[in-house]
């Protein structure tokens, strides 16, 4: 995937396109986890449209819900979410990280020799 600690740094329009792909990758997959919470607050908590988006924005930021919810499919469905947006954060915070934490320790490697 990167380049091995052998090969000479990328250069910077490399490296662009590279966060680029990344950053790609990572909204493509918030707005998976989005739909899914979207969808989950709609179908099983009842909520509006604009309630379940409002919800999932808030559970996946991390802010936490807003609206309450009556029933226990729901509360379960909101539980397993959460610990579902937690896991995704972390995933795509550590996707986004990833080039430069790479990049940085090919160049001390580099400096080095």
């Amino acid at each position: 995937m990167y380049e091995h600690r052998n090969h000479p740094l990328l250069s910077r329009a490399k490296f662009a396109r590279r966060v680029a792909r990344r950053l790609l990758l990572a909204l493509f997959l918030v707005g998976i986890a989005l739909g899914i919470g979207v969808l989950g607050y709609h179908l099983i908590g009842g909520l509006s449209w604009i309630d379940s988006l409002l919800n999932a924005s808030m559970i996946l930021g991390g802010m936490g819900p807003v609206d309450p919810l009556r029933s226990s499919a729901a509360k379960i469905f909101a539980s397993c979410y959460a610990l579902f947006s937690g896991l995704a954060f972390v995933g795509i915070a550590g996707l986004m990280i990833g080039p430069f934490a790479h990049r940085l320790l090919h160049r001390f490697h580099i400096e080095g020799k």
